[in-house]
């Protein structure tokens, strides 16, 4: 008798379609759940409706970027009930800390990550 697994949701932020491409395609691999959004108001939205598992987040996109996300999701308590791992190409120290402090748990730099990295960090979480 084989056992079945629930698949966890991952909400992806990701605008570049290439590289929203990549990350859907490894986490469907990896037996994730995905719904990607490629604005910070396409998220916002979708949070209202469903809260996932854990979040991957861009910061740059557009109409809201990942840094207004984290706002509104630590207004309204989300960070704490929502792990939300930051996937950015911005290296900034102060990004990075305030990024920290506004509830995230991780913060990977695309450019020095690979799709194996990345699932590595979720399986921390999830």
């Amino acid at each position: 008798m084989t056992k079945t697994m629930i698949k966890k949701n991952i909400l992806l932020a990701e605008d570049d379609p290439l590289i929203g491409s990549a990350y859907v395609d490894g986490l469907t691999q990896a037996n994730y759940n995905v719904t990607h959004c490629i604005s910070g108001q396409e998220v916002l939205d979708k949070l209202k409706k469903k809260k996932p598992d854990l979040m991957l987040l861009d910061l740059r996109m557009p109409e809201k970027d990942g840094f207004e996300v984290l706002k509104e999701m630590n207004k309204n308590g989300l960070t704490k009930e929502i792990t939300v791992i930051i996937t950015s190409n911005l290296d900034q120290e102060s990004d990075i800390k305030l990024c920290k402090k506004l509830g995230a748990k991780e913060y990977l730099i695309k450019s020095n990550s690979t799709i194996l990295n990345l699932i590595k960090t979720i399986k921390k979480y999830i």
